[in-house]
């Protein structure tokens, strides 16, 4: 075997130290942003470790798959297509929630941001970009909306209590029942013929979240 199948095989380099660190320098910068805004910002909040699965692998997966294809010759049409199906992706088998596609929209702009920046950005613009995505965030996230408001929909079955001056009383039985800090109701679908009524509840996540933990260790 000659030299210069060593160097290139199948026509491409076996080792280009310079395009490496390129890959190795963005991609500590992407992974750093994602475990800040997935691990340190969202999953403290919300809980949820399958979205946590979720969000790291599509950051790393788009990172890569974007990277990799910057380095063909692709129109700018095709570029904002990929990007677009990414953002508008659902899934099938349950509805996601709007604060997860927020999220999980933001991993990938981040990993589009890093993969695709060329040389006319210098690194300070992307570190500024970046930086800039982790305070809107921060601040979002643990300084303007601590709370966080979710809701539930049930079925009620003492619609005697669903009248506007028993409003008080009906928050009281629905706390009782549902272990949740309910701060106010909607009053939804009404069926006189077998005396139920659909009511949307809103409490707040982090109240909620609090009193489970408390809940939990008390049991320990």
């Amino acid at each position: 075997m000659n030299y210069a199948l060593l160097v290139k095989i199948f026509g491409s380099e076996l080792f280009d130290s310079k395009d490496f660190f390129e890959l190795f320098f963005r991609f500590s910068i992407n992974i750093f942003v994602a475990f800040v805004v997935i691990r340190l910002l969202y999953y403290p909040s919300q809980k949820r470790k399958d979205y946590l699965f979720t969000y790291f692998l599509f950051n790393i997966l788009i990172f890569l798959l974007c990277y990799l294809l910057s380095n063909i010759k692709l129109s700018i049409g095709f570029a904002f297509g990929l990007f677009a199906i990414f953002g508008i992706l659902r899934y099938r088998t349950e509805a996601v929630p709007i604060r997860e596609m927020t999220y999980l929209f933001m991993v990938i702009a981040v990993a589009v941001l890093n993969s695709l920046t060329n040389k006319k950005i210098s690194i300070a613009e992307i570190i500024f970009t970046n930086g800039i995505i982790l305070l809107v965030t921060y601040l979002l996230e643990k300084v303007f909306l601590i709370k966080h408001e979710s809701r539930k929909t049930v079925l009620y079955e003492r619609i005697e209590l669903i009248t506007p001056e028993k409003r008080a009383e009906l928050i009281v039985d629905l706390k009782a029942r549902t272990g949740l800090e309910i701060h106010r109701v909607e009053i939804g679908k009404i069926d006189f013929l077998r005396d139920t009524a659909t009511i949307r509840i809103f409490y707040f996540e982090n109240e909620f979240r609090e009193s489970e933990e408390f809940y939990e260790n008390s049991n320990q």
